[in-house]
């Protein structure tokens, strides 16, 4: 099943004196585009949090949050009470004022407040890790579900692609009868005597070039082919690209070739419809 590169997952873990939350979003993108944020104390767990990520979402831009909000005693931030009260002091031989309003000048200076870096609790740590897999399964069921409408978007695509094909094979006849009838008015418009032979020949020529057979059999079996992948069990964004560039080469060639005004609006539809498969792929992992 196809997964859309556009998800969102998030998990909440309530500690005895803290709340995590842990968000995931993630947006389309040709490589894995990670930007992690969480509190000093747990960068070192950055590496270990990276890969974890790396080898669940594959790819995309992933933003990763880890807020904590103290709700029990427990903090690292203290008030440097002796530093306080000197500033203090300073700030009372230069201006006459209230100790309140004094106390809120001085708590703003440098080293009132002191930040008290922990070493990770492992045992937090683990708890914290089933949270982060959990937002990581919320965010790929949120990456399936996009997948799911994307699939039938695509499915519905190439149905309308082998349904144009299908009026391209059947118009070729005509199409083919009429180049014969221009050639043939073209030598008659000359109004000199012709080799038969050699207008056989040249008529023979100018068919076998404009001729499409093999590139309706290669679209054909291209378009076979995308629905094939779109139907595995892996999530192949970029072989479905590579195939949606085939499709379009045979396309192109088949515009190029037709000479015949109606199946050249029936190629410009099949192009149009290409492109929005093209469009969409790019959000496909």
């Amino acid at each position: 099943m196809i997964q859309s590169m556009t998800g969102y997952g998030k998990s909440v873990l309530q500690l005895p004196t803290k709340k995590i939350s842990i968000e995931l979003k993630s947006l389309n993108s040709k490589n894995l585009d990670l930007n992690a944020r969480m509190p000093s104390m747990y960068r070192a767990k950055e590496l270990e949090l990276r890969k974890l990520i790396a080898k669940n979402l594959v790819r995309g831009k992933v933003d990763f949050s880890l807020y904590v909000e103290i709700t029990g005693e427990d903090t690292s931030s203290k008030i440097n009470k002796t530093v306080v009260k000197e500033y203090i002091k300073q700030l009372k031989d230069v201006v006459d004022g209230d100790t309140t309003e004094l106390l809120k000048m001085a708590i703003r200076l440098p080293d009132a407040v002191t930040t008290e870096r922990d070493d990770i609790d492992e045992e937090e740590w683990t708890k914290i890790s089933s949270e982060i897999n959990k937002a990581i399964t919320n965010i790929i069921a949120y990456r399936k579900d996009e997948g799911a409408i994307l699939k039938q978007d695509f499915t519905n695509r190439i149905a309308t692609l082998k349904h144009l094909l299908e009026e391209v094979i059947t118009m070729d006849p005509d199409r083919i009868d009429g180049v014969r009838t221009r050639l043939e008015k073209g030598i008659a418009d000359i109004k000199e005597k012709v080799d038969e032979n050699r207008f056989e020949q040249e008529l023979v020529y100018y068919i076998e070039k404009f001729d499409i057979t093999e590139e309706k059999v290669r679209l054909d079996n291209h378009l076979d082919y995308f629905l094939k992948a779109l139907n595995s069990e892996d999530s192949n964004g970029k072989k479905l690209g590579f195939i949606s560039q085939e499709i379009g080469r045979e396309i192109n060639t088949i515009g190029s070739k037709s000479n015949y005004a109606p199946m050249q609006k029936l190629v410009v539809q099949m192009k149009d419809e290409l492109e929005k498969i093209k469009e969409q792929l790019l959000n496909v992992l």
